[in-house]
Protein backbone atom coordinates (compact mmCIF):
# COMPACT_ATOMS: atom_id res chain seq x y z
CA UNK A 1 0.00 0.00 0.00
CA UNK A 2 1.31 3.55 -0.83
CA UNK A 3 1.83 6.24 1.87
CA UNK A 4 -0.43 7.34 4.54
CA UNK A 5 -0.17 9.19 7.35
CA UNK A 6 -2.59 12.17 9.28
CA UNK A 7 -0.97 15.32 9.89
CA UNK A 8 -2.07 17.29 13.46
CA UNK A 9 -4.61 19.20 11.23
CA UNK A 10 -6.87 16.56 10.64
CA UNK A 11 -5.73 15.48 7.02
CA UNK A 12 -4.58 12.49 5.98
CA UNK A 13 -2.17 11.88 3.04
CA UNK A 14 -2.55 8.92 0.81
CA UNK A 15 -0.23 7.43 -2.09
CA UNK A 16 -0.10 5.03 -4.46
CA UNK A 17 0.39 3.96 -8.59
CA UNK A 18 -1.74 4.10 -11.09
CA UNK A 19 -2.00 4.68 -14.80
CA UNK A 20 2.11 4.85 -15.26
CA UNK A 21 2.07 7.21 -12.34
CA UNK A 22 1.16 8.44 -8.95
CA UNK A 23 -2.00 9.16 -7.22
CA UNK A 24 -2.13 11.00 -3.85
CA UNK A 25 -5.17 11.92 -1.77
CA UNK A 26 -5.67 14.53 0.98
CA UNK A 27 -8.53 13.92 3.16
CA UNK A 28 -10.00 15.58 6.00
CA UNK A 29 -10.70 12.82 8.47
CA UNK A 30 -10.87 12.29 12.30
CA UNK A 31 -7.73 10.64 13.54
CA UNK A 32 -8.86 7.46 14.71
CA UNK A 33 -10.29 7.15 10.83
CA UNK A 34 -9.71 3.76 9.30
CA UNK A 35 -7.11 5.04 6.55
CA UNK A 36 -6.55 1.42 4.94
CA UNK A 37 -10.11 1.57 3.83
CA UNK A 38 -10.09 5.10 2.41
CA UNK A 39 -6.90 3.65 0.65
CA UNK A 40 -8.67 1.32 -0.73
CA UNK A 41 -11.56 3.40 -2.06
CA UNK A 42 -9.21 5.42 -3.75
CA UNK A 43 -7.36 2.24 -5.48
CA UNK A 44 -10.33 0.45 -6.58
CA UNK A 45 -11.87 3.14 -8.06
CA UNK A 46 -8.66 3.92 -9.99
CA UNK A 47 -8.68 0.27 -10.75
CA UNK A 48 -12.01 0.21 -12.44
CA UNK A 49 -10.67 3.14 -14.73
CA UNK A 50 -7.64 1.34 -15.40
CA UNK A 51 -9.39 -2.23 -16.18
CA UNK A 52 -12.51 -0.04 -18.89
CA UNK A 53 -10.18 2.65 -20.32
CA UNK A 54 -6.32 1.58 -20.57
CA UNK A 55 -5.00 0.83 -24.01
CA UNK A 56 -2.30 -0.68 -22.45
CA UNK A 57 -4.32 -3.37 -21.13
CA UNK A 58 -5.39 -6.50 -23.37
CA UNK A 59 -8.21 -7.32 -21.29
CA UNK A 60 -10.10 -3.93 -20.86
CA UNK A 61 -12.82 -2.97 -22.32
CA UNK A 62 -11.41 -0.24 -24.19
CA UNK A 63 -8.77 -2.93 -25.56
CA UNK A 64 -11.70 -5.62 -26.40
CA UNK A 65 -13.95 -3.22 -28.10
CA UNK A 66 -11.12 -2.42 -30.69
CA UNK A 67 -10.43 -6.27 -31.32
CA UNK A 68 -14.27 -6.63 -31.83
CA UNK A 69 -16.40 -7.87 -35.06
CA UNK A 70 -17.54 -5.42 -37.47
CA UNK A 71 -21.07 -4.50 -37.09
CA UNK A 72 -21.08 -5.45 -33.52
CA UNK A 73 -22.51 -3.30 -30.33
CA UNK A 74 -20.84 -4.01 -27.43
CA UNK A 75 -21.44 -3.15 -23.82
CA UNK A 76 -20.23 -0.16 -21.76
CA UNK A 77 -19.96 -0.23 -17.78
CA UNK A 78 -20.77 3.00 -16.83
CA UNK A 79 -17.95 4.75 -15.96
CA UNK A 80 -16.67 4.36 -19.40
CA UNK A 81 -20.06 5.61 -21.09
CA UNK A 82 -19.68 8.63 -19.02
CA UNK A 83 -16.45 9.64 -20.49
CA UNK A 84 -17.08 8.47 -23.75
CA UNK A 85 -19.92 11.26 -23.22
CA UNK A 86 -17.71 14.13 -21.84
CA UNK A 87 -15.02 13.20 -24.67
CA UNK A 88 -17.76 13.60 -27.61
CA UNK A 89 -18.79 16.50 -25.95
CA UNK A 90 -15.65 18.35 -26.31
CA UNK A 91 -15.00 17.21 -29.56
CA UNK A 92 -17.97 18.75 -30.97
CA UNK A 93 -17.84 21.61 -29.22
CA UNK A 94 -13.84 21.92 -29.82
CA UNK A 95 -14.26 21.30 -33.65
CA UNK A 96 -12.55 18.16 -33.64
CA UNK A 97 -9.07 19.33 -31.61
CA UNK A 98 -10.10 16.26 -28.93
CA UNK A 99 -11.05 13.47 -30.56
CA UNK A 100 -11.13 9.95 -28.83
CA UNK A 101 -10.64 7.84 -32.53
CA UNK A 102 -7.23 9.38 -32.44
CA UNK A 103 -5.35 6.26 -31.31
CA UNK A 104 -4.19 4.66 -34.61
CA UNK A 105 -2.28 7.76 -35.69
CA UNK A 106 -0.76 8.08 -32.22
CA UNK A 107 0.31 4.56 -32.46
CA UNK A 108 1.50 5.39 -36.19
CA UNK A 109 3.69 8.26 -35.38
CA UNK A 110 5.03 6.03 -31.90
CA UNK A 111 3.52 7.64 -28.88
CA UNK A 112 1.13 5.41 -27.99
CA UNK A 113 0.24 1.16 -26.80
CA UNK A 114 2.08 -0.04 -29.98
CA UNK A 115 5.83 -1.10 -30.20
CA UNK A 116 6.46 1.16 -33.04
CA UNK A 117 9.42 3.81 -32.74
CA UNK A 118 8.87 7.64 -33.01
CA UNK A 119 8.87 8.16 -36.48
CA UNK A 120 7.52 10.80 -39.57
CA UNK A 121 5.17 7.80 -41.63
CA UNK A 122 4.81 7.72 -45.22
CA UNK A 123 1.75 10.12 -46.53
CA UNK A 124 0.12 6.97 -48.08
CA UNK A 125 0.31 5.22 -44.44
CA UNK A 126 -0.69 8.77 -43.11
CA UNK A 127 -4.24 9.40 -45.26
CA UNK A 128 -5.33 5.00 -44.91
CA UNK A 129 -4.41 5.19 -40.70
CA UNK A 130 -6.25 8.73 -40.72
CA UNK A 131 -9.53 7.19 -42.85
CA UNK A 132 -10.26 5.15 -39.60
CA UNK A 133 -10.18 7.68 -37.15
CA UNK A 134 -13.13 10.64 -36.47
CA UNK A 135 -15.18 11.62 -33.39
CA UNK A 136 -17.98 11.37 -36.19
CA UNK A 137 -17.96 7.46 -36.82
CA UNK A 138 -18.60 7.12 -33.24
CA UNK A 139 -22.32 5.60 -32.92
CA UNK A 140 -24.14 4.63 -29.87
CA UNK A 141 -27.44 3.46 -28.82
CA UNK A 142 -29.53 2.53 -25.15
CA UNK A 143 -28.60 6.06 -24.08
CA UNK A 144 -25.51 5.82 -24.51
CA UNK A 145 -24.56 2.35 -22.09
CA UNK A 146 -23.82 0.35 -26.33
CA UNK A 147 -21.22 1.48 -28.68
CA UNK A 148 -20.71 -0.02 -32.31
CA UNK A 149 -17.86 -1.47 -33.96
CA UNK A 150 -18.15 0.02 -36.92
CA UNK A 151 -15.02 -1.50 -38.31
CA UNK A 152 -11.33 -0.44 -37.97
CA UNK A 153 -12.32 1.98 -35.24
CA UNK A 154 -9.98 2.47 -32.13
CA UNK A 155 -10.68 4.68 -29.25
CA UNK A 156 -8.18 6.45 -27.02
CA UNK A 157 -9.51 8.41 -23.37
CA UNK A 158 -5.40 8.55 -22.06
CA UNK A 159 -6.46 12.46 -22.44
CA UNK A 160 -9.16 12.63 -20.51
CA UNK A 161 -9.30 8.77 -18.18
CA UNK A 162 -6.61 10.21 -15.31
CA UNK A 163 -8.74 13.49 -15.14
CA UNK A 164 -12.02 11.04 -14.48
CA UNK A 165 -10.06 9.10 -12.22
CA UNK A 166 -9.53 11.88 -9.68
CA UNK A 167 -12.74 12.52 -10.11
CA UNK A 168 -14.41 9.23 -9.04
CA UNK A 169 -11.75 8.76 -6.63
CA UNK A 170 -13.33 11.95 -5.08
CA UNK A 171 -17.00 11.03 -5.55
CA UNK A 172 -16.19 7.56 -3.50
CA UNK A 173 -14.40 9.50 -0.60
CA UNK A 174 -17.28 11.70 -0.53
CA UNK A 175 -20.02 8.73 -0.78
CA UNK A 176 -17.79 7.34 2.40
CA UNK A 177 -19.07 10.32 4.55
CA UNK A 178 -15.35 12.34 3.97
CA UNK A 179 -16.52 15.68 3.81
CA UNK A 180 -13.37 17.20 1.90
CA UNK A 181 -10.58 15.91 0.09
CA UNK A 182 -8.06 16.64 -2.51
CA UNK A 183 -7.26 13.96 -5.34
CA UNK A 184 -4.26 14.18 -7.76
CA UNK A 185 -4.03 11.58 -10.30
CA UNK A 186 -0.54 12.20 -12.65
CA UNK A 187 -1.14 16.09 -12.34
CA UNK A 188 -4.80 16.46 -12.74
CA UNK A 189 -6.32 17.07 -9.48
CA UNK A 190 -10.10 17.09 -8.19
CA UNK A 191 -11.20 18.72 -4.86
CA UNK A 192 -13.84 19.53 -2.96
CA UNK A 193 -14.96 21.22 0.47
CA UNK A 194 -12.94 22.74 2.94
CA UNK A 195 -10.12 21.96 4.84
CA UNK A 196 -10.74 21.50 8.99
CA UNK A 197 -9.39 25.07 9.58
CA UNK A 198 -12.43 25.72 7.00
CA UNK A 199 -9.99 27.26 4.16
CA UNK A 200 -10.12 26.53 0.64
CA UNK A 201 -7.93 23.69 -1.39
CA UNK A 202 -4.78 25.66 -2.64
CA UNK A 203 -2.52 24.53 -5.44
CA UNK A 204 0.47 25.54 -7.17
CA UNK A 205 -0.02 25.26 -11.21
CA UNK A 206 2.74 23.02 -12.05
CA UNK A 207 6.14 25.07 -12.68
CA UNK A 208 8.82 22.59 -12.48
CA UNK A 209 11.53 23.40 -14.51
CA UNK A 210 12.87 21.45 -17.99
CA UNK A 211 15.46 21.76 -20.18
CA UNK A 212 13.51 23.23 -22.55
CA UNK A 213 11.34 25.34 -21.12
CA UNK A 214 12.06 27.20 -17.74
CA UNK A 215 8.54 27.59 -16.65
CA UNK A 216 9.77 27.86 -13.31
CA UNK A 217 11.35 31.09 -14.05
CA UNK A 218 7.10 32.63 -14.59
CA UNK A 219 5.70 34.08 -10.87
CA UNK A 220 4.34 30.83 -9.12
CA UNK A 221 0.20 30.85 -9.22
CA UNK A 222 -1.54 29.29 -7.03
CA UNK A 223 -4.67 28.20 -7.71
CA UNK A 224 -8.16 28.49 -4.62
CA UNK A 225 -10.19 25.38 -5.44
CA UNK A 226 -13.81 26.04 -4.63
CA UNK A 227 -15.22 22.09 -5.46
CA UNK A 228 -13.07 22.27 -8.91
CA UNK A 229 -10.88 20.71 -10.91
CA UNK A 230 -7.40 21.57 -12.56
CA UNK A 231 -5.50 19.42 -15.11
CA UNK A 232 -2.46 20.20 -17.35
CA UNK A 233 -1.58 19.48 -20.70
CA UNK A 234 1.51 20.32 -22.62
CA UNK A 235 4.80 18.88 -25.24
CA UNK A 236 6.98 18.85 -22.57
CA UNK A 237 6.48 15.03 -21.29
CA UNK A 238 6.32 13.75 -25.02
CA UNK A 239 8.10 14.48 -27.68
CA UNK A 240 10.49 14.35 -30.96
CA UNK A 241 12.42 16.08 -33.51
CA UNK A 242 13.06 15.25 -37.20
CA UNK A 243 14.91 17.42 -39.24
CA UNK A 244 14.46 20.30 -37.48
CA UNK A 245 10.39 19.81 -36.71
CA UNK A 246 9.76 19.34 -32.75
CA UNK A 247 6.71 17.32 -32.80
CA UNK A 248 4.86 16.59 -29.37
CA UNK A 249 2.54 13.55 -28.26
CA UNK A 250 -0.37 16.67 -28.77
CA UNK A 251 -1.83 14.86 -31.65
CA UNK A 252 -4.10 17.31 -33.98
CA UNK A 253 -6.41 15.09 -35.26
CA UNK A 254 -8.02 17.59 -37.90
CA UNK A 255 -4.99 17.17 -39.62
CA UNK A 256 -3.68 14.17 -38.30
CA UNK A 257 -0.65 15.00 -37.21
CA UNK A 258 1.37 16.19 -34.14
CA UNK A 259 1.18 19.54 -33.36
CA UNK A 260 4.17 21.10 -34.39
CA UNK A 261 4.19 23.73 -31.80
CA UNK A 262 2.55 23.39 -28.91
CA UNK A 263 2.22 25.36 -26.00
CA UNK A 264 4.92 24.46 -23.50
CA UNK A 265 1.93 24.05 -20.48
CA UNK A 266 -1.55 24.51 -20.80
CA UNK A 267 -3.54 24.57 -17.48
CA UNK A 268 -7.74 24.29 -17.25
CA UNK A 269 -9.58 24.54 -14.18
CA UNK A 270 -13.18 22.96 -14.96
CA UNK A 271 -15.77 21.82 -12.44
CA UNK A 272 -14.49 18.42 -12.80
CA UNK A 273 -11.52 17.13 -13.64
CA UNK A 274 -12.19 15.06 -16.71
CA UNK A 275 -13.45 18.09 -18.69
CA UNK A 276 -10.47 19.94 -17.00
CA UNK A 277 -8.45 17.06 -18.67
CA UNK A 278 -10.27 17.61 -22.07
CA UNK A 279 -9.83 21.21 -22.91
CA UNK A 280 -6.08 21.07 -21.49
CA UNK A 281 -5.94 18.77 -24.88
CA UNK A 282 -7.91 20.42 -27.15
CA UNK A 283 -6.27 23.57 -26.12
CA UNK A 284 -3.22 22.24 -26.50
CA UNK A 285 -3.71 21.19 -29.94
CA UNK A 286 -5.10 24.55 -30.81
CA UNK A 287 -2.34 26.68 -29.98
CA UNK A 288 -1.11 29.12 -27.57
CA UNK A 289 -2.55 31.92 -29.53
CA UNK A 290 -5.96 29.93 -31.04
CA UNK A 291 -6.38 28.38 -27.90
CA UNK A 292 -6.48 31.95 -25.94
CA UNK A 293 -8.87 32.89 -27.93
CA UNK A 294 -11.02 30.01 -27.76
CA UNK A 295 -10.68 29.73 -24.13
CA UNK A 296 -11.72 33.50 -23.99
CA UNK A 297 -14.77 33.14 -26.44
CA UNK A 298 -16.15 30.42 -24.57
CA UNK A 299 -15.43 31.54 -20.65
CA UNK A 300 -12.55 28.67 -20.24
CA UNK A 301 -10.60 28.84 -17.08
CA UNK A 302 -7.15 28.10 -18.76
CA UNK A 303 -3.63 29.48 -18.55
CA UNK A 304 -0.89 29.22 -21.38
CA UNK A 305 3.04 28.73 -21.19
CA UNK A 306 4.60 29.25 -24.79
CA UNK A 307 8.28 29.49 -25.08
CA UNK A 308 9.62 32.49 -26.82
CA UNK A 309 13.20 33.42 -27.78
CA UNK A 310 13.19 35.21 -24.70
CA UNK A 311 12.08 33.06 -22.04
CA UNK A 312 8.64 31.37 -21.32
CA UNK A 313 5.63 33.89 -21.95
CA UNK A 314 2.40 33.25 -19.81
CA UNK A 315 -1.56 34.45 -20.52
CA UNK A 316 -4.10 33.47 -19.23
CA UNK A 317 -8.47 34.08 -19.54
CA UNK A 318 -10.48 36.09 -17.22
CA UNK A 319 -11.77 32.90 -16.09
CA UNK A 320 -8.64 31.75 -14.97
CA UNK A 321 -7.29 34.59 -12.96
CA UNK A 322 -10.62 34.60 -11.03
CA UNK A 323 -9.51 31.18 -9.29
CA UNK A 324 -6.33 32.86 -8.28
CA UNK A 325 -5.68 32.64 -4.61
CA UNK A 326 -5.62 36.17 -3.10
Amino acid sequence: MGATHVSAAGLATLGGETMGTRWSARVAVRPSFDLHALHAIVQDALDEVVAQMSTWEAGSDISRYRRAATGTWQALPESFARVLDAALEVAAASGGAFDPTVAPLVELWGFGASDRPLQVPAPALMAETRARTGWQRVQRRAGGRELLQPGGLALDLSAIAKGFGADLAAERLRSAGIAAALVEVGGEIRAYGRKPDGSLWQVLVEAEPDLDTPVAELPPRVLALDDAAVATSGDRWHHFEHEGVRYSHSFDPRSGVPVSQAAAAVTVVATDAMHADAWATALTVMGADAGLRFAEDHGLAARFVSRTPDGPVEAMTPAFRRHLAA
